[in-house]
Parts: C-alpha cells; structure tokens; sequence
C-alpha cells in the first residue's frame, strides 16, 4: 500500500472538504502517486480520479417512528418518566391535595353526626400534624378507636 496522505492532504484543501472524505481511484494509484503539486491534483479531481465523497448524516428514520407513536399517545407510561416523584406534582401540591381532603372527610363527618365536636377537632389537629397519609386510613383509625358513632 503506497503513502497518500501529502496527495489526499493537498485533495481536501482544494475541494474544501475533510481528508477523510477524499476517495482515490484504486485503479490510478500511480498516477495520483506521482502527482505533488496543487496543478497535478486538480487535473486528477478534474479526471475524476479523486473524487469527494458525499457528507454522512444521522438517519432521522428511527426519530421520526418515535415521535409518531407518541403523537398516538404511546410512549407515555411509568417507565418513560424521568425525575424525581415531585418533579411532576410538587410537595406543596400534593400535601394541599391530601390536607384539603382529609379536612373536608372530617366536615362532612362532623356535619352528619358521625363523630363528635370534640372529636372532630381532635382528629383535625392531627391530620394537620401529618398523622394520616389518607382519607380511607382517617376512616379506619375512627373505627378502630370505636369513634365511628352508630346510627
């Protein structure tokens, strides 16, 4: 295998491309070669034995079925979401949520004489406090300490 690089080197200044996409014509070896100087490799380009090779891009194809898939709506289940658990509904959001919940359960109770005035303050300081992680675990902790009254 012969040395090119000075003619490939020389090849890519004059077509203005990177060396890597000069291709030389296996057959004129030779040739190319003999050819040092700037005049000898624009004869041989104009020959057509040393030629640029077109530029290479990234394949779009794979992308494009994604994104329309995801425009059906698919993609989008538990194991595409990145971030942490708060990164979509903030801390602040979901404790209103669940307090707001729990305080409205407890209205209601209260309202329809299920449970107690005493009772219901009770249990409103503690799930302010942070005691119940929700509305079924409220209703069970009241049955539980038989508070739950019968009709």
């Amino acid at each position: 295998m012969t040395n090119l690089t000075g003619q490939r080197r020389l090849a890519a200044e004059i077509l203005k491309i990177g060396e890597n996409r000069v291709w030389i014509d296996p057959e004129r070896m030779d040739d190319i070669e003999g050819a040092i100087t700037r005049e000898e490799i624009r004869k041989l380009i104009h020959e057509k034995a040393i030629v640029s090779l077109p530029e290479k891009g990234v394949s779009r194809s794979r992308a494009k079925t994604i994104q329309g898939k995801k425009r059906q709506g698919r993609r989008s289940g538990p194991g595409s979401y990145t971030g942490a658990g708060y990164a979509t509904v903030t801390k602040k959001e979901a404790w209103m949520k669940k307090i707001r919940s729990l305080r409205r359960k407890l209205r209601e109770l209260k309202a329809s004489r299920v449970i107690t005035e005493s009772t219901y303050t009770q249990y409103y300081r503690m799930a302010g406090s942070g005691r119940f992680d929700s509305v079924a675990e409220l209703e069970r902790n009241l049955k539980e300490h038989d508070l739950w009254r019968k009709r």
